[in-house]
């Protein structure tokens, strides 16, 4: 079975790494002329660093990551820790892997180092895809093609494949901005900012900051509503005069961040519609192609590399047990990973809400809400953290453990 996956993002390469670990035949198409990426943070939960861990990846990850104390959400305006969760001291222990927050540029770096590059065509920009009963094949921009029995969309938001394939929607703009910074941990030690994931809700804004590159950099990402019409980038600038008005009344360590950094960027945030299905034939969707998210849940990498594994994996064992039906292994994969892909999705949606409230009454009922699952929880976790950290995605695979299936909507 020879299979192509077209994209080395995150998805992508992880993709190509365990495809390379079940020792299966693959060609990945990269549009791009290297693996690079943009400064900019990434949190990396148990339930995503276990695979890595799998992939070789543990000792690179314990360098450039860094482990939160806990997780905190503090009012906007005083800095009061509305609700606080553990992470180091309980995250390892429970669910036998780490948290992290990382550089994606450290992240991308790592899984390019272990990408075979007799399997990697860069410069491959895919513009059509065909397949017959027998075959798929993938056209490129140059004229040149590749032909395998599967085909692999993990080409992000912006996807050729599912436009093409499934749906040509273009993807949903939320009706908010991202701004984004990084700061050098020596130049805000005034502010005394502990090595901690903090977000801080306000009326119609929202910052996340947290350490990165071994604790060297702070990143901070604040949302707030914007123009719908700005395409989603990670490489434009922003006014750092505009961000600085909008912290005006904020307390010290969110105002303190975006006072202290020198070049901003900012994003228009997009997900895109849940699909009914993600497998055509031979060509299959992951990542972001197939289940673009809104950044509230922190799971958009995450969730694709779940993609990456699972799907390596049917396609393993559907290959050792129906070599002709690699269809099979595909409709496998979806049935195992496009329900909780999809409820993150929607839970992302409905989190952009929650998290910028600027009414007082429901500003108290959900702070009410979120001390109570506090005051109610056995181990500190709330429920979502538990049915996010506990999907073990090998088991998935081997229907081992359903648990994580079980768990009660959060």
């Amino acid at each position: 079975m020879r299979i192509i996956v077209t994209g080395a993002g995150i998805g992508g390469s992880v993709l190509a790494l365990a495809l390379e670990q079940a020792d299966m035949d693959f060609v990945v198409l990269e549009q791009a002329p290297e693996l690079t990426e943009v400064g900019a943070g990434i949190q990396l939960s148990p339930n995503g660093v276990r695979i890595l861990e799998w992939l070789g990846l543990g000792d690179e990850l314990a360098g450039f990551g860094v482990e939160p104390g806990g997780h905190q959400l503090r009012d906007w305006k005083s800095g009061d820790i509305v609700l606080e969760t553990p992470l180091k001291s309980l995250v390892k222990t429970t669910f036998g892997s780490p948290y992290y927050h990382a550089h994606r540029a450290d992240l991308i770096d790592a899984l390019a180092r272990r990408v075979n590059p007799d399997r990697l065509r860069l410069n491959a920009k895919v513009v059509s895809v065909s397949q017959d009963s027998g075959k798929v094949t993938a056209t490129l921009e140059n004229g040149s093609s590749e032909t395998g029995d599967v085909l692999i969309g993990a080409d992000g938001i912006h996807t050729v494949i599912r436009n093409q394939v499934f749906n040509p929607e273009a993807p949903r703009p939320s009706g908010y901005l991202a701004w984004r910074g990084m700061v050098p941990a020596e130049r805000a030690a005034h502010l005394k900012i502990e090595k901690q994931s903090v977000a801080v809700m306000g009326p119609r804004l929202s910052i996340v900051f947290y350490y990165v590159s071994g604790g060297a950099k702070l990143n901070w990402v604040a949302i707030g509503a914007g123009e719908d019409e700005m395409r989603e980038s990670w490489s434009q600038t922003a006014s750092k005069e505009d961000v600085q008005k909008s912290f005006e009344g904020w307390y010290d360590h969110a105002k303190g961040l975006v006072d202290l950094t020198d070049e901003l960027f900012v994003t228009a945030l997009h997900d895109r519609e849940p699909l009914p299905t993600w497998i055509d034939g031979r060509i299959a969707l992951m990542g972001d192609a197939a289940h673009a998210m809104l950044p509230y849940h922190a799971q958009g990498a995450v969730q694709s590399i779940e993609d990456a594994w699972v799907l390596a994996r049917c396609l393993q064992l559907g290959h050792q047990t129906l070599p002709g039906d690699p269809a099979g292994a595909l409709l496998k994969y979806e049935s195992l990973r496009k329900d909780r892909a999809q409820r993150l999705q929607l839970h992302s949606r409905n989190a952009e809400r929650w998290y910028h409230l600027d009414d007082a009454d429901e500003v108290a009922r959900r702070n009410a809400r979120l001390a109570a699952h506090a005051e109610n929880s056995d181990t500190g976790l709330t429920p979502q953290q538990i049915w996010l950290f506990g999907y073990d995605a090998e088991k998935a695979v081997l229907g081992t453990d359903d648990d994580w299936r079980a768990l009660r909507e959060w």
